[in-house]
């Protein structure tokens, strides 16, 4: 059998146009936060290769706790400010980890991840979570990556009732 990820393009600006075609499709007519990011996390997981775990942190009581994912367990409450997660909430902006360990109080639910990206997802002007993909390896992400996970958000943040 034929792994989901090699059906996907190799380059990554084209990977991203069909995972955003999918995701859109996936979403059409769907509002429900935790079954649109549930599909979300799983279609991700699917078509990016070289990674360990993607899913989401939702604020709640002014912290990010666990929502849907896949990979292996998570930690499950993030303060605000703390660690790549809780910096992308402070900051309000995309944080590109080229190498986690050398990232200023980084929070290591998996001990093999070496790079993270995390997008804030907004809703009516305030951030309502993030979404988080960790990889093996070193420097797995770029601005392509930024670029087409941005987006990946922007469909997510159309599609729900927050």
């Amino acid at each position: 059998m034929q792994e989901i990820n090699s059906l996907y393009p190799e380059d990554k600006k084209e990977c991203y146009k069909l995972i955003h075609a999918q995701l859109k499709s996936l979403l059409e007519n769907e509002t429900i936060v935790v079954s649109n990011l549930s599909n979300a996390s799983a279609l991700l997981n699917g078509a990016l290769k070289d990674i360990n775990w993607v899913g989401f942190y939702l604020i709640h009581n002014d912290e990010l706790i666990l929502g849907p994912f896949q990979g292996k367990t998570a930690c499950m409450h993030i303060a605000i400010g703390k660690g790549v997660c809780g910096t992308a909430v402070s900051k309000d902006e995309t944080q590109l980890v080229i190498d986690v360990h050398e990232f200023p109080g980084h929070i290591a639910c998996d001990s093999a991840s070496n790079s993270e990206i995390v997008i804030p997802i907004h809703y009516n002007g305030k951030i309502v979570g993030v979404l988080d993909i960790d990889s093996p390896n070193l420097a797995r992400f770029n601005l392509d990556d930024k670029d087409g996970l941005e987006e990946v958000v922007r469909i997510l943040e159309n599609a729900c009732e927050w």
